[in-house]
């Protein structure tokens, strides 16, 4: 089996270039179908942001659990990379389905076409494997059923300004009380996402490249014996020794059946991230969670465990 460096394929970063307002953006399912009435209800906060939203087929197609067959999904991905008119691509939903069609995707179609593409959940799959395939920057985000169909906090609302101008991104104890579990600083580029579909890419042409990096992870609904495993199979695949610094985000509702005996969330991270003695931060708004802060995949973050801050520097769009 080949290395995870011999498979990722190491690329310039590539900037999708900021939205501006008027801008036609694309809003696509490629994983589940979501729930149209909430899609529905979200979609005036995209066209409040100053945009021109075109729903895509896959909102109202089923296929079992998914959106539509893969290759009705991959081609309507293609569509949307490959529109001049399409400005940025922002999924619907997560749920289940984005790495069954990672080996269908054309790499090369999305490089020659850059663009901002946004989600999170299950998309993180898709983040990284156009990321590492393209080397453009994708952005971890809020999406349209799951966090904007009703009582959008401010600070989600705000976390789409990053694809209008450069700013930089700094998350501290200010939004949410962060825990220190291992003090220090560090920096690299950010990488991560949820922890289910991280461990899935493992082994894969699409495996989490986590070398000189700073990887975050979040989750929902698993049971702690669940993230236990996943944690074990990232320690054992060598992801925490490699990564600079390790951000730990939101479990939302990742808690024991009332029935089991259970090691809590934070003994887990005791147990397989704090021995490698990387600066290490619990506690940020990120995942499944209100505020849900986006983030772009690939732009250097500085992580100061010490004091409790997450610094994005750069910005993750192409200002020209």
């Amino acid at each position: 089996m080949k290395s995870v460096e011999e498979h990722t394929v190491k690329k310039p970063l590539i900037k999708p270039a900021k939205l501006e307002r008027g801008d036609q953006v694309a809003v696509i399912a490629p994983a589940s179908s979501p729930n149209i009435e909430a899609a529905n209800r979200a979609i005036p906060f995209l066209e409040q942001l100053g945009l021109v939203v075109q729903v895509g087929s896959s909102l109202s197609r089923e296929h079992g659990y998914l959106a539509g067959t893969d290759q009705q999904r991959v081609e309507e991905l293609h569509a949307a990379f490959t529109d001049k008119q399409i400005k940025a691509i922002f999924c619907v939903c997560g749920g289940y389905g984005t790495a069954r069609i990672a080996s269908m995707i054309d790499y090369e179609l999305i490089e020659a076409n850059p663009k901002i593409f946004w989600g999170y959940s299950d998309i993180t799959f898709l983040l990284h494997a156009i990321h590492q395939q393209t080397g453009l920057v994708t952005f971890h985000g809020p999406m349209l059923s799951s966090d904007l169909s009703e009582n959008v906090h401010h600070l989600t609302r705000e976390t789409f300004n990053q694809l209008f101008e450069p700013i930089s991104l700094c998350y501290s104890d200010s939004i949410r009380p962060l825990d220190t579990l291992v003090e220090g600083y560090a920096k690299g580029p950010l990488v991560g996402g949820n922890l289910t579909l991280l461990t899935s890419s493992l082994g894969t042409e699409y495996e989490i490249d986590c070398l000189n990096k700073v990887l975050f992870i979040e989750e929902v609904d698993e049971e702690p014996y669940r993230l236990d495993r996943m944690l074990n199979q990232l320690r054992l695949a060598g992801k925490f020794a490699d990564a600079k610094a390790i951000v730990l985000c939101d479990f939302h509702n990742c808690v024991p059946m009332k029935r089991m005996q259970s090691l809590s969330i934070n003994q887990l991270f005791y147990d397989h991230i704090v021995p490698f003695q990387k600066p290490t931060l619990s506690g940020l708004s990120i995942g499944h969670c209100s505020p849900n802060l986006a983030v772009p995949i690939g732009i250097e973050a500085h992580v100061d465990a010490t004091k409790k801050t997450v610094t994005i520097i750069d910005s993750g769009i192409e200002t020209w």
